[in-house]
């Protein structure tokens, strides 16, 4: 590797750091807006999408810079691509997060349901999922990679249990019926964040191990 390759994958893995940072924290944001009721932050959530949106483009930039002056191969090229994968589903993390941000102002104008829902359960389930993609990022762990796949399947029984439970509200009071569709789509914005953390899971083990996992079970190797 050259040093001005070295340098610009350096780079690239910091602006692609930054990123990573700034979701986490808008998921998190959202994430309070909805569970406290805080449509100050889910505000500052709709705010900030913008400069993701720009960071996004800007990792992209310094990508297609990288192939285009110096031709990476292997490793280097794999990383390149992995970067390419995971800043786009960072990006369309954010969007998930405005999402939940916008049903949360919502649900803060209405009274709240006359059921118990686990979004508690829920959502630090995905901030966990979204916190240990990130750290198995940028400390290239497999291991860590895999921890997060296998922490999929909760968050999934997560959105099925709530779902069957608003459609039994639903059925019993028509009158929740608009609130029960903005914690409805709520869950599935938290499902699509899940999914997307396993996705950047994938992408690092790619990276680490050179080895295309997505579409296999994990006791099949992966």
């Amino acid at each position: 590797m050259t040093i001005h390759l070295e340098r610009d994958l350096k780079r690239l893995e910091k602006e692609l750091w930054d990123l990573g940072a700034l979701v986490e924290d808008s998921i998190n944001r959202a994430i309070a807006a909805l569970v406290q009721r805080r449509p100050e932050l889910a505000e500052e959530v709709v705010q900030g999408d913008m400069r993701i949106d720009e960071k996004e483009i800007q990792v992209e930039e310094e990508c297609l810079k990288v192939l285009a002056l110096h031709q990476p191969v292997a490793g280097d090229l794999r990383f390149i691509i992995m970067v390419l994968k995971v800043n786009n589903d960072l990006e369309r993390m954010g969007d998930l997060a405005v999402n939940i941000a916008e049903r949360a102002i919502q649900l803060a104008q209405q009274e709240p349901l006359p059921v118990h829902l686990r979004f508690p359960e829920m959502t630090d389930a995905v901030k966990a999922m979204v916190r240990r993609c990130l750290n198995a990022l940028f400390s290239s762990s497999a291991e860590e990679a895999r921890a997060v796949l296998k922490m999929d399947d909760a968050v999934d029984q997560f959105h099925r249990g709530m779902f069957d439970a608003l459609q039994e509200l639903m059925r019993r009071d028509p009158d929740t019926i608009e609130r029960a569709i903005h914690y409805l789509s709520a869950s599935r914005h938290l499902e699509r964040i899940a999914d997307l953390a396993t996705n950047i899971a994938e992408d690092i083990v790619f990276l680490v191990e050179g080895r295309i996992i997505r579409h296999r079970p994990l006791n099949n190797g992966a």
